[in-house]
């Protein structure tokens, strides 16, 4: 069970766009003006990236891994919290040192004068999910190649830059609530749902591509469909609601692994736990409760109480015995008193949870938070992260315990020389822990084999084979 502190700044690096084009058979290396790109943030953030890339490959921009290299270089940046806007503005200067040429976009894009006050020779800035914006400034200040269409083939998925295997399925932008710690509205938004049609043929691409794990994804996954009143859409002739529950049901009948991220807890997510248990999608479910006190979580703008958070886990574990909850929460926020704080660590031993990240509240500019009273200290804020931090690393390392002994099929994701790393349907690609099959070369990345659990520590588990699995590679 992962215990670790919450990092929201996931890079994907120059040479990552490159190495998902090269191992691409479909895209051929094109002859034209070259661009490096380096993508920040969140899966959300990496979805965007991914979209702008597509774009210029299909018109016959090459992509390249160095910034010497680059005729000129994009950045898609974060700006969630300090520590990623940091790093955004970090970046930035080291592309105008290396290269000269740069042009930003993503969340950080919305605070133009605050990125240009550090970077006034930044070419042009775009605001997030800007994606046309983003190709038109590469137009302005790079000329489009000569293109071929028959040589610079796209497949029909587009650019991904995660594994071949599993993918990010995003299915809306922006979000309706104003949670007071959160500045993500005022950069990406209000909801604005996909056509479920469309998401759905997103996703067949993807299987068909041999993607096998969908990774559902969007600031708010379970508002799906709220803002057009859950329309009915189509799909392959059949009316299908842009709701949650469709949209999963839908998933679960491409039988694929259908994993959900950010789920808001409404309660018609009580919902989707009958077809947890039914195999239709994994039993795992992302949702950040940030709190368990009712006046903090009043502050935050969030609903819900600890008793009845407690309830509805107790519920939907009755339902599914199966599911997997992971959690992030937040300590230090103004305001909050050792009493909720242990309020907090309460809820944390009654919940039980599998999953959990941590952060310490970040004073970021333009959140409401900001102007309530009485911040807590630097100081307390860290000595509550660390308390937090050993409350749940006992939690996660018992509930590890409880697999040992069980077989679960394992996903590959790596070998290298220590053996075969993957993971179980409970644990989701670089948040959660990993299943290490050490001394198991044989196998490739994507493949499926089912191993009985023989060790556990606070974070990752340990498997061998299962004796059929053996059986089929000695026959």
């Amino acid at each position: 069970m992962t215990v670790k502190t919450y990092r929201p700044n996931q890079t994907t690096t120059m040479e990552i766009p490159v190495k998902t084009l090269q191992e691409n058979r479909s895209a051929a290396p094109a002859l034209g003006s070259r661009i490096g790109f380096v993508s920040l943030g969140c899966p959300k953030n990496l979805v965007d990236s991914e979209r702008i890339l597509t774009q210029l490959r299909t018109e016959g921009y090459d992509v390249v891994p160095t910034y010497q290299d680059a005729d000129l270089v994009i950045v898609n940046t974060c700006g969630f919290i300090d520590s990623a806007v940091e790093e955004s503005l970090d970046t930035i200067g080291e592309a105008l040192k290396e290269n000269g040429r740069v042009i930003v976009t993503g969340c950080l894009g919305i605070k133009d004068d605050e990125i240009r006050e550090v970077h006034p020779n930044v070419l042009a800035i775009t605001g997030p999910h800007a994606y046309e914006e983003v190709v038109e400034q590469v137009h302005t200040h790079l000329p489009k190649p000569e293109h071929n269409p028959y040589l610079h083939l796209i497949p029909d998925q587009g650019i991904k830059l995660t594994p071949r295997h599993y993918a990010y399925l995003k299915i809306s932008e922006g979000c309706n609530h104003r949670c007071t710690f959160c500045i993500i509205p005022s950069m990406r938004g209000d909801l604005v749902s996909r056509p479920v049609g469309e998401v759905l043929d997103e996703a067949k691409r993807l299987q068909a591509a041999g993607v096998n794990e969908l990774l559902v994804i969007s600031q708010d996954t379970s508002a799906y469909g709220v803002d057009v009143k859950h329309r009915t859409g189509f799909w392959n002739g059949m009316p299908v609601k842009t709701h949650m529950q469709q949209l999963c049901e839908k998933l679960g009948e491409l039988d694929m692994w259908v994993r959900l991220h950010y789920v808001y807890p409404y309660p018609h997510v009580d919902d989707l736990i009958p077809l947890m248990n039914e195999g239709k999608i994994l039993p795992y479910l992302d949702i950040p409760f940030q709190h368990a006190s009712k006046r903090i979580l009043r502050l935050m703008k969030r609903p819900g109480s600890a008793d009845r958070t407690i309830e509805r886990v107790k519920r939907w574990r009755e339902l599914c015995p199966e599911l997997i909850i992971r959690s992030t929460f937040i300590v230090g926020f103004p305001g909050e008193t050792e009493e909720e704080f242990e309020e907090l660590l309460q809820f944390l031993q009654e919940a039980q949870l599998d999953r959990v990240g941590c952060f310490t509240y970040s004073a970021v500019d333009g959140a409401k938070a900001n102007d309530l009273p009485d911040p807590v200290p630097e100081d307390i804020k860290q000595a509550r992260l660390a308390r937090f931090m050993e409350v749940q690393g006992k939690i996660s390392a018992a509930r590890l315990q409880q697999r040992i002994g069980k077989e679960y099929q394992i996903v590959i994701d790596s070998v290298d020389s220590e053996g075969a790393t993957g993971r179980t349907y409970a644990d989701a690609p670089e948040v959660d822990g990993v299943v290490h099959l050490n001394g198991v070369y044989h196998l490739k990345p994507g493949e499926r084999v089912w191993a009985e659990i023989i060790h556990a520590d606070e974070h990752d588990i340990w498997g061998v084979l299962s004796d059929d699995e053996e059986d089929s590679l000695l026959n």
